[in-house]
């Protein structure tokens, strides 16, 4: 049997109006028989979107075994910790030293094409979109927008300074006072290089990061870190100008690097989702944690 379809839907509730006596069950049997073909391709899930035009076919089961392509090696860098997903977003934790999207040289294992690879193990038309990025030597949390309206009402959020971050950084040295809030402008070359410049200097971004310590010991401070404003090395950079450099930001005057890593890590991200409007909140355990010993 085949239908075109002449308006959005998604692919279950529209095999549902191709065969309106059989059940759910005997649908989704349909999809996970490989038996229904979006323009020539099997589908197996149930909340594929469709558009208008798309074209639908359900074949018997033998001809689903013989169409059905042997599968693809998983490649080696495809793992990924999941904190949630749904129809449109993709929360995930991104490790430190991975890049989050590819450069002009085309780097094949990112985050972006580690979750592009996952989504598409559940539909060859599915896609992850950037909303924003982490610096290659930061971990912790980032969300993917699984289509280009999701991905435009996050980002508008990130402009507006809608989205909480909440970062935590372990620090050389303990910082003269408990909190505070270090208000700069910054300015990259075309090297990439990021420098504190005075508000009239041409091309500087206002950078604004809330600082707070957490915790401490003779030799270094755990210091929780919220971010108004998304400045690339904006943090590295502000507590190289409090004293305290990131334990093993050696461009920003780090002189220990006992962890191989940079210890910036991106512990949680709260904005309004994009579909309900309610404010929701995902976060991980920071790597680098550590309780002062007391007596």
């Amino acid at each position: 049997m085949e239908f075109n379809v002449k308006e959005g839907s998604f692919l279950l509730p529209t095999l549902a109006l191709m065969f309106p006596q059989s059940t759910k069950t005997k649908l989704r049997k349909m999809l996970t028989e490989g038996r229904v073909l979006v323009n020539g391709t099997p589908v197996y899930r149930a909340k594929e979107l469709l558009v208008s035009g798309d074209e639908i076919q359900v074949i018997n089961h033998a001809d689903a075994v013989e169409k059905s392509p042997p599968p693809k090696p998983k490649r080696q860098f495809s793992k990924l910790k999941i904190l949630f997903e749904d129809d449109f977003i993709l929360v995930v934790e991104k490790p430190a030293g991975l890049l989050s999207v590819a450069t002009d040289k085309l780097e094949d294992d990112t985050l972006h094409s580690r979750c592009v690879d996952y989504v598409k193990r559940q539909s060859e038309r599915a896609w992850c979109h950037i909303v924003h990025r982490l610096d290659r030597d930061t971990s912790g949390v980032m969300v993917f927008a699984k289509n280009h309206e999701i991905k435009e009402i996050l980002q508008t959020q990130f402009a507006q300074r809608d989205v909480e971050r909440v970062y935590h950084a372990l620090v050389e040295g303990r910082p003269k006072n408990s909190e505070g809030i270090d208000s700069s402008w910054l300015v990259e070359d075309k090297h990439l290089h990021v420098k504190r410049v005075k508000s009239t200097f041409k091309g500087s971004k206002e950078s604004i990061t809330h600082w707070r310590v957490e915790d401490q010991d003779e030799f270094v401070s755990l210091i929780e870190i919220k971010i108004e404003t998304g400045r690339r090395h904006q943090i590295r950079m502000a507590m190289q100008f409090l004293g305290c450099p990131v334990v093993g930001d050696i461009v920003h005057g780090a002189t220990m690097n006992p962890l191989n890593r940079i210890c910036l890590h991106a512990t949680s991200l709260g904005f309004l989702h994009p579909s309900s409007n309610e404010f929701v909140k995902y976060g991980s355990t920071v790597p680098f944690a550590y309780r002062v010993k007391t007596d």
